[in-house]
């Protein structure tokens, strides 16, 4: 897709126009959203003024090769204008990706949400698995990880585990990972050596700073309860656990990790992050329909990936895409590999539907 040189200009005055601002005014939340903005285009008005000087140099070089007074000039001429052909379009790519319209959650913090599907205890011990791989895999990006609630299972891992991941672009990377997550493996438990298949689900919802969800006191009912889970005598002693229903949407949160005073401000913000994915799946019917497609019921057959032991590979359906990396990937080493395999699927996706809309 050629970018035109009027876009490249647009593209280029906008950044011009947010620097100038920035250095003119004093008022500190337009500091702060300006140089958000300033961020975000820099890169972009980069690419286009690299994209604007090569193309004025193809047209110098054209030039001098028209004029041929100079033979010399004119061979060097012929060798710059091979070498800014063949720069040009990996210039108009690199552009063209930046240029993509990007969700506007992407640098949100989430609520990470595993659950334990079909396949029992052996279910629970992989949704355990999985927590501690987005655990590692946050540490490695600089993200924190908060348990709000965990369910644990008798035999070990989690029923049901929420956590808050907070860090810059969390969203943008952990989306992905929504779905039916299958692992194929031969449980501690099996003396026979037969390989089990079982499921988890991983739901990522984003909790924007600036969003603002309404929720009426009204609207909400509070529950207390004494938490259960690991922690010894001391865990039942108290009411601690708040459970918060929202009425209208029926939507129930429970969190039992902290003192009753945190544990309602823990439940509110994850109420508030689902009540906001529950908008943004209303506003976004084709982004709602997928995601239901993929978390759908926990049930084996409905998965995103797999992950299978014996034979020591990762499996992304969605891409088709299959790594000889378990190991790593399941230590959140070599996640990356994945998801920024995800990444470049979806964009390539995206520029396809702008140059449908282009042609």
């Amino acid at each position: 897709m050629h970018i035109q040189d009027s876009r490249l200009d647009q593209v280029i005055d906008r950044f011009d126009e947010i620097e100038a601002r920035l250095g003119a005014t004093a008022d500190a939340d337009e500091i702060v959203r300006l140089s958000k903005e300033h961020a975000e285009l820099k890169k972009v008005a980069d690419k286009a003024k690299a994209l604007k000087a090569a193309r004025s140099d193809l047209a110098e070089a054209e030039a001098i090769i028209e004029d041929g007074s100079d033979a010399d000039m004119t061979a060097l001429a012929r060798e710059e204008r091979e070498e800014i052909r063949e720069r040009i379009p990996q210039l108009e790519e690199e552009l063209q990706l930046l240029l993509l319209p990007k969700d506007k959650d992407d640098d949100a913090s989430v609520m990470l949400e595993i659950r334990a599907g079909t396949g029992g205890d052996e279910a629970a011990l992989f949704a355990g698995d999985l927590f501690r791989m987005y655990e590692r895999y946050a540490a490695d990006h600089g993200w924190t990880v908060e348990v709000v609630s965990a369910s644990e299972s008798e035999a070990g891992g989690y029923k049901e585990i929420i956590a808050s991941v907070s860090g810059t672009g969390v969203f943008g990377r952990l989306k992905y990972e929504s779905g039916v997550h299958r692992v194929q493996r031969v449980p501690e438990t099996e003396s026979g050596g037969r390989i089990h298949t079982s499921a988890a689900t991983v739901a990522v919802l984003p909790e924007p700073e600036d969003v603002d969800i309404e929720v009426r006191d009204e609207d909400i009912r509070v529950d207390t309860m004494r938490a259960s889970g690991a922690g010894g005598q001391h865990v039942n002693k108290t009411d601690s656990a708040v459970r918060m229903t929202h009425i209208p949407t029926g939507i129930v949160v429970l969190s039992q990790e902290k003192s009753q005073h945190q544990n309602r401000a823990r439940a509110l913000q994850v109420l508030k992050a689902r009540l906001y994915e529950k908008e943004r799946a209303e506003m976004d019917a084709a982004r709602a329909a997928e995601r239901k497609g993929q978390v759908g019921s926990g049930d084996r057959s409905e998965r995103i990936r797999t992950y299978n032991f014996p034979q020591g590979r990762v499996t992304d359906h969605r891409i088709n895409l299959t790594l000889y990396k378990l190991d790593q990937i399941v230590s959140g080493e070599a996640l990356d590999e994945v998801i920024d395999a995800l990444i470049a699927e979806d964009q390539a996706a995206k520029l396809a539907a702008m140059e449908e809309e282009g042609a």
